[in-house]
């Protein structure tokens, strides 16, 4: 996939290639898979949840993984749809936003992260204008574009390789993207020399709540391997603190809901998001009620940002 992704832009075949290979798998994971996989005693699909099956602490979604469906295509969004909530109820889902990258301006105590959050600004608008250092307004798509990679790229420890293939341009313009970034947010850069340091001298890496993330590979002989697992050290202590941030909303909101609608439940849990299904008499209480919980999880240098909706179907709740 990835040698078909990079011959796309030279020929419309590798493109046509990738887009069946998606709705093959699509096909042969939900649409043909999940309703064979319904439990007679309630009619309805239940996924199991393993606890310590990933690195970072996060819930992993089996028989059937509902974690990966994908939301961004309209292939994806149609699957969503056949999640729906019974007659008289409602589906509510809430994510959070841009959690890692708070969680990152938290750590990290870079001025730049912390003042964009503050303001409520659009952070990769913000990045864009801070980084090419002309105002928000006078940024384009495109730059905004660019500006998202860098921030989603750099927290997942990509360096100018990945990025260059990430914006279609050249290793040197990449790095260039990567040197302004530095330059303007340099206790970013400060954060993951250290973390890369602490990963090689003890093996782990920690939580904001000292949960400690063991990374494989750091002592390998392998040079391909410990690139790896530098890019995971970068990353897990983000992604660990996020798993730990949305526990504690779940089980603050599981205790409002016993108390203050029994009738209403978690029903899913994807990385950042819960689902949960409510009476349609009661959905708006108990988004209120999300939202206060979720946005209540953690005190960081930064607010935390919930978005809820609800809606018939999955779909429909996520807007």
């Amino acid at each position: 996939a990835d040698v078909l992704e990079l011959l796309a832009d030279q020929d419309v075949l590798p493109g046509l290639v990738l887009e069946y290979r998606q709705c093959r798998k699509l096909l042969s994971t939900y649409v043909d898979k999940l309703p064979k996989m319904l439990r007679p005693a309630t009619g309805r699909l239940h996924t199991s949840f393993q606890q310590a099956v990933t690195a970072t602490g996060r819930l992993s979604s089996t028989d059937p993984n509902l974690q990966n469906i994908p939301i961004r295509t309209a292939a994806g969004r149609r699957i969503r749809k056949a999640f729906s909530a019974p007659p008289g109820r409602l589906l509510v889902a809430a994510d959070y936003s841009q959690i890692e990258l708070r969680i990152m301006a938290h750590i990290s105590e870079d001025p730049g992260l912390l003042g964009a959050f503050e303001a409520q600004r659009d952070i990769h608008r913000a990045t864009a204008a801070d980084v090419l250092g002309i105002d928000a307004d006078e940024v384009s798509d495109d730059q905004r574009r660019a500006a998202k990679a860098i921030n989603f790229g750099l927290m997942y420890g990509m360096g100018a390789f990945g990025l260059a293939r990430s914006l279609k341009s050249t290793r040197s313009e990449a790095q260039a993207h990567i040197d302004r970034y530095f330059e303007r947010y340099p206790k970013v850069r400060d954060y993951m020399e250290e973390t890369r340091a602490q990963a090689r001298a003890q093996g782990y890496v920690e939580t904001v709540w000292g949960r400690r993330l063991h990374i494989a590979g750091v002592q390998s002989k392998s040079p391909a391997a410990v690139q790896a697992a530098m890019r995971a050290a970068i990353n897990a202590p983000m992604q660990g603190t996020a798993s730990d941030i949305i526990k504690r909303a779940m089980v603050e909101l599981h205790a409002w809901l016993r108390e203050h609608c029994p009738n209403c439940a978690i029903v899913l849990q994807v990385h950042d998001e819960l689902v949960l299904e409510a009476p349609q008499d009661q959905a708006e209480l108990v988004i209120e009620a999300v939202r206060t919980r979720m946005e209540a999880a953690a005190e960081l240098r930064v607010p935390l940002v919930a978005e809820v909706g609800c809606g018939g179907d999955w779909n429909a709740a996520r807007g």
